[in-house]
């Protein structure tokens, strides 16, 4: 992908400012419990620049309107928007033609559409699924409710210590019966970086095809989904400084076209009667009902900054962050690591000895610091590792070496009150 130039982030290959990427997102600006506010919350939701804050405000001063069906001015303005984004996303993930390009409510609705749409159609009792032991709930449980409709099963490709795919396990579970592998490109417990390349050549060569969960990839590298050659990707606007709510389902146009819609309503048809329907090709047969429309503007703002920035320069960004953060939580002997996988995204996950991970999130919300704290909607997770709950702290392009020892402070001010 190449990257468009920005006065804003950088000027030829000058280092990213971070004080000037800061001062384009205007929520870190607030004070939280008398304190500035160091938002380490990224896994679960990122910030909005004001590219996308502006974007989204100019939609609804200025072209607010349905799309395709109005034949007025702001209804063209609208699709016109709608559409366009659509064809920034294209390009941002690589995907080879516009209407491989699926607008949905976020991950989560991307993988339900494939497991009902092409789920259903493809497998059947007896079939097998594999998935990961690092899955999110939502690339787990949509798999559990197929198997429960269709008599298919699922098996599970362990992890080890490190967080990282076992993959002389994955090797032993491919059988005649394998009808699909979903897993995730990075995991949001443990921050590891899967081999997904290997993972997709391996299916491949048993003519198995392969779910990616992008969730918490597409803010953190290049994803180019013909490269990769899977089957499906999915991903959301919120986790890549876009909007809340919209998500996007890229699927190759071989298996889109054999697929029968999701949802049932207006501009996903061709012809309607109370005898018979015939709807319209993909993306819009995936498409029912009146879309999130500024969302998905909003998403096509963020990916523009995205670019404008580099996702090759994120990257070199927040490589040292997580390096400096990982050695910092090794120096207090009562942390424990959880997720040291050698290829990891930019997720710090850990527990406090003898302090629950909610009492050490609270202490820490009242310095001013957002992590997160819990099971992560990834309970085998938890499980592997024997515990309940982590605390996590997840890093983006805004974060700061202050931050991280803002976060060390505070785990220091958690063992003064639970000492």
């Amino acid at each position: 992908m190449i990257s468009r130039s920005s006065d804003t982030t950088r000027r030829g290959n000058e280092p990213l400012d971070v004080e000037k990427i800061r001062d384009d997102f205007p929520i870190l600006k607030q004070i939280v419990h008398g304190k500035p506010l160091a938002y380490l919350d990224n896994a679960a939701s990122t910030q909005k620049p004001n590219a996308v804050i502006d974007a989204t405000a100019t939609f609804y001063t200025r072209q607010c309107a349905n799309v395709h069906r109005g034949l007025h001015e702001l209804g063209s303005r609208a699709t016109a928007e709608f559409e366009a984004a659509r064809d920034k996303i294209q390009r941002f993930i690589g995907a080879a033609q516009r209407n491989e390009i699926i607008y949905t409510r976020g991950t989560t609705e991307s993988i339900n559409l494939i497991a009902h749409s092409y789920g259903e159609r493809n497998i059947g009792e007896g079939d097998e699924i594999i998935l990961t032991q690092m899955e999110h709930h939502s690339n787990i449980i949509p798999w559990q409710l197929l198997c429960e409709r269709t008599g298919a099963t699922i098996k599970v490709v362990p992890i080890d210590d490190d967080g990282d795919l076992i993959m002389d396990g994955l090797e032993r579970l491919f059988s005649k019966r394998t009808r699909l592998v979903a897993l995730n490109m990075i995991s949001n417990a443990l921050g590891t970086r899967n081999p997904v390349e290997r993972v997709i050549e391996m299916a491949h060569a048993h003519n198995v095809p392969v779910v990616i969960d992008g969730a918490q990839a597409a803010a953190h590298e290049t994803i180019d989904v013909q490269a990769l050659d899977c089957d499906f990707f999915a991903f959301s606007g919120h986790k890549m400084f876009g909007a809340l709510g919209i998500g996007v389902l890229y699927g190759k146009m071989e298996h889109l076209e054999k697929m029968p819609p999701f949802h049932g309503g207006g501009e996903m048809i061709h012809t309607v009667s109370f005898e018979s329907s015939t709807y319209r090709e993909p993306p819009y047969r995936f498409e029912a009902g009146t879309p999130n429309i500024v969302g998905a503007i909003g998403m096509g703002a963020a990916v523009d900054y995205l670019e404008a920035i580099g996702l090759d320069r994120i990257a070199e960004l927040e490589a040292p962050l997580l390096a400096y953060g990982t050695e910092r939580l090794r120096e207090i002997p009562q942390v424990r690591l959880i997720g040291t996988a050698k290829r990891k995204a930019a997720i710090l996950s850990f527990v406090v000895e003898g302090v629950h991970a909610h009492d050490v999130g609270t202490v820490l919300d009242l310095e001013g610091i957002a992590v997160r704290a819990g099971h992560h909607c990834a309970q085998p997770v938890m499980e592997r590792f024997g515990v309940v709950a982590t605390v996590r702290a997840s890093l983006a392009l805004y974060n700061t070496r202050e931050e991280i020892d803002r976060l060390i402070a505070g785990i220091h001010r958690v063992l003064e009150v639970f000492g």
